[in-house]
């Protein structure tokens, strides 16, 4: 069932999120969860969707980061349950990203261009996975929202956010 997405100024997106515990996993309610913010992602047409954004305080995330098979060269989606980010590289890279909690915007965020997240998968079991580039930039952004910060916070300058619609007129490629 795809689940109602939380918008700019609900006060869930500002909450630090609550670690999820060894006996949660497991529970059928919860596995129903993880299956329910992953319909979501995928109708919403979004590549990551954590939990916050779908009024639930608890630190897990999805993202379709994962490799698929070399015949159709998609990513597969991947549960991230009580993530830690570890290694973060001192390069950063400037990336416009958008945003499903304000598809209105598009904001010009720094992130590590690689690192090593730390995570529990759906079964509970320990997973460490090295990421470089677009997927690195992909778990920051769903890791910031368990912590509360939105993309609006890391932009450098007001003028690094503008409307989504107007992004080809407002940036040079």
């Amino acid at each position: 069932m795809a689940l109602a997405i939380a918008q700019l100024g609900q006060p869930v997106l500002r909450e630090v999120a609550r670690p999820v515990s060894p006996e949660m996993i497991l529970d059928p309610q919860f596995q129903t969860f993880l299956d329910d913010m992953l319909e979501t992602m995928k109708s919403s047409k979004g590549v990551g969707l954590a939990a916050p954004q779908v009024f639930a305080s608890r630190r897990v995330f999805v993202a379709s980061i994962m490799p698929g098979d070399r015949r159709s060269e998609k990513t597969i989606p991947e549960v991230f349950i009580n993530p830690e980010l570890r290694e973060l590289s001192s390069e950063m890279e400037p990336g416009w990203e958008g945003c499903l909690s304000f598809l209105e915007l598009s904001v010009l965020v720094p992130r590590h261009t690689s690192l090593r997240i730390d995570y529990l998968n759906r079964e509970g079991q320990p997973q460490s996975l090295p990421l470089t580039g677009f997927p690195a930039r992909v778990v920051q952004h769903e890791y910031d929202h368990l912590d509360g910060i939105l993309t609006i916070d890391r932009a450098a300058t007001p003028k690094n956010i503008i409307k989504s619609s107007e992004i080809d007129d407002a940036i040079e490629w």
